[in-house]
């Protein structure tokens, strides 16, 4: 089956390059200092890592203090081909990268190939409630003066599915949780501004080839302040990060418990009365 094309690699290429210029990684920089604080608490030590998606030092700078080891940035995925052996590395780590892959379940896949016995894979990516009120007031500035919705802000991962999709790969231990910031800007259009100089601004396939109407992105700045700010003007923007983590299988992990090999009965734990199941040919008075 064909993956379906949700990024256009060149475009999203030259937004970074562009970004790179002048760039704003204060989001960037929360993600790596928390990715830091996550990979000190566990107590393994890692001897060959590599950064999947590394589109500056700052992750790298950010662990360096803990981390004796290899360490290999990997920038380019626009094919998103991994150019790692089979059980090459005992860590992978990734900082606001994946969402913008086309093929996400099959990026994990060759992750998890890469990494020997019981590695691990820590990344942090851009959840479904990022810039939820920027794609609201576009969406509705849209509808008011073009009379139609086009393609702005991709579709970021759920917290909810990225558990399973993480057991799909073949991960062992598979863990997803999330936070929220809520970062404030004078207007959208500042927004907008750090948006580009994250390199982040729209790279979907679908999205319109032609310059946004100067009307629609007044009407869209009307929306945001009308709806999302505070009572001293400015408006909030909601980033999620989404954090998964998963290990490469090893006869050293923990396993669950076979069917039957307990040796107390939950109705005792609960203090309840068990109750034979009943089978579909039969009634309970």
């Amino acid at each position: 089956m064909t993956t379906p094309l949700l990024f256009d690699a060149g475009a999203l290429a030259l937004h970074r390059r562009r970004a790179a210029c002048a760039p704003a990684d204060f989001l960037l920089r929360h993600v790596a200092a928390d990715m830091a604080d996550r990979l000190a608490a566990v107590l393994r030590p890692f001897g060959e890592a590599a950064e999947i998606g590394a589109l500056s030092p700052v992750l790298a700078d950010a662990i360096a203090p803990g981390f004796p080891g290899t360490y290999r940035p990997l920038g380019d995925l626009a094919d998103e081909v991994l150019p790692l052996a089979p059980g090459s590395i005992d860590l992978a780590l990734s900082a606001l990268s994946l969402q913008f892959v086309n093929d996400l379940p099959g990026m994990l896949s060759q992750i998890r190939r890469a990494l020997k016995p019981d590695g691990l894979l820590l990344a942090a990516l851009a959840g479904g409630a990022t810039l939820t009120e920027l794609r609201e007031a576009f969406g509705q500035a849209e509808l008011d003066v073009e009379g139609g919705v086009s393609p702005r802000v991709a579709p970021f991962a759920d917290v909810r599915d990225m558990g399973g999709l993480l057991q799909r790969a073949g991960f062992a231990l598979p863990v997803a949780d999330s936070d929220v910031l809520t970062v404030r800007y004078d207007d959208a259009f500042a927004l907008m501004a750090d948006l580009r100089a994250m390199g982040a601004t729209n790279a979907m396939a679908q999205r319109r080839k032609t310059f946004t109407r100067r009307a629609t992105l007044l009407r869209m700045a009307e929306i945001y302040r009308e709806r999302f700010s505070d009572p001293d003007g400015r408006i909030r923007a909601t980033f999620e990060i989404v954090w998964i983590s998963g290990w490469a299988p090893h006869d050293s992990q923990q396993k669950p418990l076979k069917p039957g090999s307990a040796k107390a009965r939950l109705a005792d734990a609960l203090g309840t009365k068990e109750r034979p199941v009943l089978g579909n040919n039969h009634s309970e008075e």
